[in-house]
């Protein structure tokens, strides 16, 4: 009689490895995944048509082409919609993928009180590219020694950038002063709305400048 032995090192191992499915969309149950009697039926169009059979769902759901999608799995009956899984998968993935392009793409630009004025146009060339490449930036200026005893100096050169930058990106907030810097974040206007105001050539800028105070922030 045939006798199995366990592999060297402990339990049996050959052919037991599963790959984790790191799938987001995999615990979506759909179609005859399905195993509860009844379900809370949507429309494609968004229409409550009420509760009725699972298999009829599904049937209405194959006839016109598309998918039973649980939507709801923890009400009762769980609500299910007709829609177009793959179609979903990939809109859902896309609005991920675009949330984390942009969470990483900050980048930070710093000014000083009392900043030249040829640095100063210099610097917000380089803002202006950023956001025209869809980044947020972030304005900051650093007061040095006894500047903070007229911070409204440095409160009036970030006003000047946030208007001179407005064809280019709206603040999030007004500027706020933390510590001994004030800061101001400024989000892209969509593109067919970007207007620069101070010409960014092709190859110019595009990471820090000569000071080396633009820099991208995690």
């Amino acid at each position: 009689m045939a006798t199995s032995f366990p592999s060297a090192g402990g339990g049996n191992r050959t052919g037991s490895y599963q790959r984790r499915n790191v799938d987001p969309f995999a615990a979506i149950r759909r179609n005859h995944r399905i195993k509860v009697p009844q379900v809370r039926l949507i429309s494609p169009e968004g229409k409550q048509l009420g509760v009725i059979d699972t298999a009829k769902a599904i049937n209405l759901a194959l006839e016109v082409g598309l998918d039973l999608v649980e939507v709801a799995p923890n009400a009762t009956p769980p609500v299910c919609r007709i829609m177009d899984f793959g179609k979903y998968v990939y809109e859902e993935s896309k609005k991920t993928s675009h949330v984390k392009s942009t969470a990483s793409k900050i980048k930070e630009i710093e000014f000083s009180a009392r900043i030249e004025n040829n640095d100063f146009i210099t610097k917000l060339r380089h803002a202006e590219e950023f956001l025209a490449h869809g980044n947020k930036v972030k304005l900051r200026l650093k007061f040095r020694g006894r500047e903070m005893a007229h911070t409204e100096i440095g409160f009036d050169v970030m006003k000047r950038a946030v208007v001179d930058l407005a064809g280019m990106g709206h603040p999030d907030a007004d500027p706020k002063l933390i510590g001994r810097n004030i800061h101001v974040m400024l989000t892209p206007l969509p593109a067919n709305k970007r207007k620069a105001k101070f010409h960014v050539k092709d190859g110019e800028g595009g990471g820090a400048d000569e000071s080396g105070e633009s820099r991208v922030v995690a």
